[in-house]
């Protein structure tokens, strides 16, 4: 891919419940990593988000449920210590409440994708490039990720950036959370995944817009990504309301605007319908004719199962 994005690093699936999320996705045929949690060292109880992941190689879905007490915990969530410095203690720990009130705000809007993040192996030419554009963003940040290898779960280092509003909290843009992200080299690599459904990678994220405003959001997300050309090739759509029964017939979005849909790609189309279709879930037809299931029945955002070889945005 030309520019600095390489497509989708992730989406993020906010949920109410992760155990009734993780037992969705199996029925979709994903197979889903068990759900870590973050803990700081000597507190007692956790606190924060939950997350759980569907791995595809170059990208994934990520699952967050916000968590109160122990009790609240999902069934078989690892804990995953956080090593701080004592004098940084307190910053992670604002950070990380506020990033527990953005999701609890996402939650309280709409159970569904809010969160969407492009993958880069230039996050400072993206940085200075946004910046130019008079784009507002956080600034890059470094992190630690649960990454699920062939020897259990390693902590890799990752960088990452957020697009700002001026008008919202830090971190947020009216549809959600998006920004970008950059993998490091040389850490363990992540286990292979074999999925039910033959699934292989994700593909594209669609975002609904109220028809007003789609021309100023289609601008913004030129800006984000270096033009239509840049978005196609990250794999974000953007979609009037008014056209998004054509696109998806029968969805409605819950709000506006709303990341509704997210696309991934299958080895084999048919193979994966009647995986759903034997597992009780219900699947509707694009335009296009490719298979997806519907909002309803995937906790607030249409799936779409994209025959591979066929190319990345055709939503």
């Amino acid at each position: 891919m030309s520019g600095d994005v390489n497509g989708l690093h992730h989406v993020g699936h906010i949920v109410r419940s992760m155990n009734e999320a993780i037992e969705l996705y199996r029925r979709l045929g994903f197979s889903v990593s068990a759900p870590v949690h973050p803990v700081l060292p000597g507190a007692a109880e956790a606190f924060g988000v939950a997350n759980a992941h569907v791995h595809f190689p170059g990208g994934f879905v990520e699952l967050v449920a916000v968590i109160g007490d122990g009790s609240h915990l999902p069934a078989g969530t690892r804990p995953i210590p956080l090593e701080v410095p004592e004098e940084r203690r307190a910053g992670l720990e604002a950070a990380i409440r506020v990033t527990v009130a953005n999701i609890a705000a996402f939650a309280e809007r709409f159970e569904g994708v809010h969160i969407m993040i492009a993958d880069t192996r230039d996050l400072d030419g993206v940085a200075a490039r946004l910046t130019a554009g008079d784009v507002h963003h956080g600034g890059v940040h470094a992190v630690q990720r649960p990454v699920e290898t062939g020897a259990g779960i390693s902590m890799e280092p990752a960088r990452y950036l957020e697009i700002s509003d001026p008008a919202l909290a830090p971190g947020r843009v009216p549809e959600g959370r998006i920004g970008f992200a950059e993998n490091l080299l040389g850490g363990a690599s992540p286990a292979p995944v074999d999925h039910p459904n033959g699934a292989t990678g994700l593909a594209e994220c669609v975002l609904c817009v109220d028809d007003a405003t789609l021309p100023e959001v289609k601008r913004r997300y030129a800006t984000y990504f270096e033009g239509p050309a840049g978005m196609g090739q990250t794999g974000v759509t953007v979609v009037a309301a008014s056209a998004l029964g054509e696109m998806l017939p029968g969805e409605r979005p819950a709000a506006l605007p709303a990341f509704v849909a997210y696309a991934v790609t299958v080895r084999d189309v048919a193979a994966t319908e009647r995986l759903l279709l034997g597992n009780g879930v219900p699947v509707a037809r694009t335009t296009d004719g490719e298979a997806f299931v519907p909002a309803g029945a995937a906790l607030g955002t249409a799936i779409v199962f994209r025959q591979e070889g066929t190319g990345d945005s055709r939503l």
